[in-house]
């Protein structure tokens, strides 16, 4: 999946809304136009599906229109719907749950965001080593990943139900890929380093704060941290790899797998309503204190470092957590997240008048986003 995409690839096409019968175009609080909400867009993105995909879930909220959808089969064969409070993998969207619980370790004053990194984990950082939790937060930090194939469905076989140590996913002692704080590479490491920060600073698991911090305060009653436990708990669509072996196609259910190689910044399962209310706490200011969710939403001024270790020349895009999208006039918040049989993305404008949660379920992991998807996208936000 291209991450910088984020809520879709190209966005196009749009959508429609009335009051009064009165086609009506809302403003955001920065008054730039939102464009009205038209169902009939967003129920022909999804009806029919794409062959890349066995179901999907949409949901539509705002001030600005609202709207619900879904499609396709829980479980192939059954012709069961998808569940409407179905609870899926939501992948990388955990980001802006474990940046949250930092931020909000911060406003209590037991970290500092521009301390360094070898303030809490001295033994685990080398000497010399200049990075900062904010830059671990922003993806700046310049830390080496472990390269594990998690995405190649032939790993995914072998090691789906394999407990991994929180930490063995980062190499430690490796030359960092550029000074921290002068590029960006967008990846998991920072937030598997900003998770071991919440365990040593107080001495519980990093899921704790997260479910103290977000989870208990909003009444979060499909969100879940699992931590080693395969299952995905309550109603959900399952998840699927396609696998072509001459004439034949069977379908690999992939919903049963050990999260604990994502850890803190990719394990959360969750429902599009909990996701909805949760950016509406969070861009609502009920999470974080202003200069908090200031920091979460400050995107640094310096050029991506693409995948293969140089720079590509794009402006860098990801704040703590979340992601800035602009869309024309239009500038959204959120982030997407995908795991094995899930895609997903979640966004908001800052004033949340319009407001959007999916999840589909692919059939080919490690691909790029799905065209449902991004049609999903283009009918709620373009």
């Amino acid at each position: 999946m291209n991450r910088r995409s984020l809520l879709g690839g190209v966005l196009a096409g749009g959508v429609l809304a009335t009051v009064g019968g009165t086609p009506a175009v809302a403003r955001s609080s920065a008054g730039s136009a939102l464009p009205p909400l038209r169902p009939a867009a967003l129920h022909a993105a999804i009806h029919p599906l794409g062959a890349e995909v066995s179901g999907a879930l949409v949901r539509v909220e705002g001030a600005a229109g609202r709207w619900r959808g879904r499609a396709g089969e829980a479980e192939i064969g059954t012709g069961r719907p998808v569940p409407w409070e179905a609870r899926f993998r939501i992948g990388s969207m955990t980001k802006a749950f474990t940046a949250t619980a930092v931020l909000q370790l911060a406003a209590a004053g037991l970290v500092e965001l521009d301390a360094p990194l070898r303030r809490y984990l001295p033994d685990l950082l080398p000497e010399g080593y200049a990075g900062t939790l904010r830059h671990a937060l922003d993806h700046t930090h310049g830390l080496v990943a472990a390269e594990i194939p998690h995405k190649d469905p032939a790993w995914f076989r072998v090691h789906r139900y394999d407990t991994f140590r929180p930490g063995s996913q980062v190499l430690w002692n490796e030359t960092p890929l550029f000074e921290p704080g002068s590029r960006q590479q967008y990846g998991n490491i920072g937030y598997i380093v900003a998770g071991l920060v919440i365990e040593r600073v107080t001495g519980r698991p990093y899921a704790d704060a997260v479910r103290r911090g977000v989870i208990r305060p909003l009444g979060l009653r499909g969100t879940s941290l699992p931590g080693a436990r395969v299952d995905v708990p309550g109603p959900h669509a399952h998840g699927y790899e396609k696998i072509v072996e001459g004439d034949r196609i069977r379908y690999l259910d992939v919903t049963r797998s050990n999260p604990t190689l994502q850890w803190a910044a990719a394990e959360i399962i969750s429902t599009t309503g909990d996701l909805d209310e949760f950016l509406v706490a969070l861009l609502g200011g009920r999470l974080l204190p202003n200069w908090a969710l200031d920091a979460m939403l400050t995107v640094p001024d310096v050029p991506t470092w693409a995948p293969g270790r140089k720079e590509d020349g794009s402006p860098a895009s990801y704040g703590a957590g979340l992601t800035r999208i602009p869309m024309g006039d239009l500038v959204v918040w959120g982030k997407s997240g995908d795991r094995p049989g899930y895609n997903n993305g979640m966004g908001a404008t800052r004033d949340l008048r319009r407001r959007l949660v999916f999840s589909v379920n692919t059939l080919n992991m490690g691909g790029e986003q799905p065209l449902t998807a991004q049609r999903i996208v283009a009918a709620a936000l373009s």
